[in-house]
């Protein structure tokens, strides 16, 4: 598995969101769901799940910190969430519903980058175990742009597990995902929170919640509540 730093002292919650408004306007009359209270623990992992357009990508920004809250607060590792902060991007790695790579270079040399820029150990040999379990092997030496959608994606999501984190926030990781790469990335997740790591994502997978989440978040126009894996997987399976 990926090194990962991880402290002997007993770590803060965290995602704490206290009465959270978010949307793309100025006031909170433009908030595009009801108020968010939920938490994150370390070895816990949170589904936010609801019908498209109820905020869950908008809330999962605001964690990430690309997002000003319209109200209420949101603290990540303890402190409120500022995406500049050298410990925040230390120890939150995101993989948000848009491609993102450095198109000079090849899918190895972006993961070489990555990992020893978030000074992670024994750069090759990690990056190349997970190339390998993320199926990317055989294009390992492709540039960005000359690999498929599906490839690009697997690429965003290797990217977040070749670096050091604490708290993983992701946006829809399965698309474009064929079945068993999503029953890996599961398994993956699940041995993240084994890891006292945490995780925070946006599915439409109930399959993902039921094998990852500890709880979810369930988000529709009129209320917000906080359930368990397999109540929120039904309400998936319902939309």
């Amino acid at each position: 598995m990926p090194d990962r730093k991880r402290t002997a002292r007993k770590r803060p919650t965290l995602v704490r969101a206290t009465d959270v408004l978010v949307g793309y306007g100025s006031t909170v009359e433009s908030a595009v769901c009801p108020p968010i209270s939920v938490q994150v623990a370390p070895g816990q992992a949170l589904a936010v799940v609801g019908a498209n357009g109820t905020g869950k990508s908008t809330f999962l920004r605001a964690v990430a910190g690309l997002l000003e809250p319209l109200a209420g607060s949101i603290e990540v590792l303890g402190a409120p969430v500022d995406e500049r902060a050298r410990r925040f991007r230390a120890e939150v790695a995101t993989v948000l519903d848009e491609d993102s790579y450095l198109p000079a270079l090849t899918l190895r040399e972006h993961l070489l980058l990555t990992a020893r820029g978030h000074g992670a150990t024994a750069v090759s040999d990690l990056v190349t175990e997970v190339v390998e379990e993320f199926g990317l092997a055989a294009r390992q030496h492709a540039l960005p742009t000359a690999l498929s959608s599906g490839q690009r994606r697997r690429l965003l999501l290797a990217s977040a597990f070749v670096r050091p984190r604490t708290l993983l926030v992701l946006d829809e990781p399965e698309q474009r995902l064929d079945a068993g790469m999503r029953d890996r990335l599961a398994q993956r997740l699940v041995a993240e929170r084994a890891g006292g790591g945490g995780v925070a994502l946006a599915t439409h997978d109930p399959v993902l919640v039921r094998t990852v989440a500890t709880s979810a978040l369930v988000i529709a126009e009129d209320a917000v509540r906080v359930v368990g894996p397999e109540q929120a997987a039904s309400a998936i399976e319902a939309l």
